[in-house]
């Protein structure tokens, strides 16, 4: 019976938002597209903690640019989630960014793209996190990043030149399937959000969407329709198994962030959405990166073999020979990847050519899946790779070993182009690169300072001038 109120009571709050749920529609039913909705968003890749923490309770640590950013409980705890908050409070914090005692979001938090979702989507999963989702009454991490960063109130600022807060329109020039495949990849999926690049300000580079961009230690490659730079040589039948399992055959495995994407979003989503997103990609506009010459996974062949250059290279008691890319290699990846870098023959194990990670003009997914490793569950599919940075329990390697290895693969499977140097590996291992707006960071207080005494001065001049005139 109190179930049966709480939906009643949410029917009322919701109709008077919009009107637009249709009235056959039961609650429960509204429920069940909220959760659908809420997995194209992919709200669980950032708001549950993969270390054990429950669905929606946060706490899951996001390291950007300007800090450590702590993810929220979105549960419906009245005290620590979102409980409390009406359905335009909780439209206003996913659209626009804004919490309801008035505080910015960061935008690590993609308002910036779910500002395109519809009303009836944002109903939808309002219900869903109400009803559908288990509170959790626990609190989490508050985010402290330092000075100006943890000034909030500059968010508004930001908001003016980054978002853009109009509602997705269908182009009526274009398909039914296409106008599908842009909202997910531009507003509910945010697909947009990491695959297009960042400017000083982080704000969307939008004159080169989808044209990729840096993700903490990995990068987020081109997936506009560009045959070379992008991926307009794979199929849509490619791009739908991708999605839908981490893994294509001769173009690329899903690690890091797109693990975590195809985890918990993507391989739940139907066929009509992946064929979507697919067609609207296949379909967008081109973004040729000058640097690419060739497709990313067009490198490499299965001409070396490791092992034909070490067996005998040194006597049978002989220690520390683990050194140099091919030893490294040999010792700790060959196993798996095969002395060949064929990989397996089920290529559970990918083959290290003909692959985007090997290919790319950028080593970062290189060097991100050695540091990191590869973990992801697809079904009853787990596909895991171990780590070889730090809690490594295969073997933890320095940044010059991980160089080493990286530059043999680069060199003999990828693109030979490409060379990594072991403060490469130090900037991934720390979390990727500083932004020039976070490098500066150290300066803002004492320049800020600087400012305020020369302003003061100033006017303290003025007043003295004219304190001086009227004598």
């Amino acid at each position: 019976m109190k179930k049966l109120l709480s939906l009643g009571l949410l029917g009322a709050a919701l109709s008077g938002f919009t009107g637009m749920a249709s009235a056959q529609d039961s609650q429960l039913d509204l429920i069940a597209k909220g959760k659908l909705v809420a997995t194209a968003a992919d709200c669980q890749a950032c708001h549950t903690n993969p270390e054990g923490g429950k669905p929606f309770s946060g706490d899951y640590a996001i390291h950007s640019p300007m800090g450590t950013i702590y993810t929220t409980n979105i549960t419906p705890s009245k005290q620590f989630g979102i409980g409390n908050y009406t359905l335009q409070q909780f439209s206003r914090a996913v659209r626009e960014g804004v919490r309801p005692d008035g505080e910015n979001l960061y935008p690590a938090m993609p308002y910036t793209s779910y500002s395109h979702m519809s009303d009836e989507d944002i109903q939808a999963m309002y219900a869903y996190f109400q009803l559908g989702v288990k509170p959790v009454e626990q609190p989490t991490k508050p985010t402290a990043l330092p000075f100006p960063f943890n000034m909030r109130i500059a968010m508004a600022g930001w908001n003016l030149m980054y978002l853009d807060s109009s509602a997705f329109k269908p182009d009526p020039t274009k398909s039914e399937q296409w106008n599908r495949g842009a909202y997910l990849v531009n507003g509910a999926g945010h697909c947009d959000t990491c695959h297009t690049p960042r400017n000083l300000m982080m704000g969307e580079v939008t004159s080169k969407p989808l044209a990729g961009g840096m993700v903490g230690p990995w990068y987020a490659p081109n997936i506009s329709s560009d045959p070379i730079s992008g991926i307009g040589n794979w199929t849509q039948a490619q791009l739908v198994e991708y999605m839908k399992t981490g893994r294509t055959l001769g173009k690329n495995q899903a690690a890091g962030p797109m693990a975590e994407a195809v985890q918990n979003s993507l391989q739940y989503l139907p066929e009509s959405d992946l064929n979507a997103i697919a067609f609207y990609l296949k379909n967008s506009t081109p973004v040729r990166d000058p640097a690419d010459q060739k497709a990313a996974d067009s490198f490499g062949s299965k001409q070396v073999n490791v092992e034909e250059g070490l067996r005998g290279a040194h006597p049978s008691n002989a220690n520390n020979t683990i050194i140099g890319g091919a030893a490294l290699f040999s010792g700790y990846c060959a196993s798996c990847h095969q002395p060949d870098g064929g990989g397996s023959k089920n290529q559970a194990y990918p083959s290290l050519y003909n692959n985007t990670a090997t290919g790319l003009n950028n080593a970062s997914n290189l060097i991100s899946a050695i540091l990191y490793g590869v973990d992801r569950q697809v079904g009853d599919q787990h596909v895991l790779m171990p780590k070889f940075g730090e809690g490594s329990y295969v073997g933890q390697l320095t940044d010059a070993q991980i160089a080493d290895i990286s530059n043999y693969v680069l060199t003999n499977f990828g693109n030979a182009d490409i060379q990594v140097t072991s403060h490469d590996v130090a900037v991934l291992r720390a979390g990727g690169p500083v932004t020039l707006l976070a490098k500066l960071q150290p300066f803002m207080a004492p320049a800020m300072g600087v400012g305020v005494i020369i302003v003061l001065a100033l006017i303290f001049w003025l007043f003295s001038r004219r304190k001086n005139r009227r004598r």
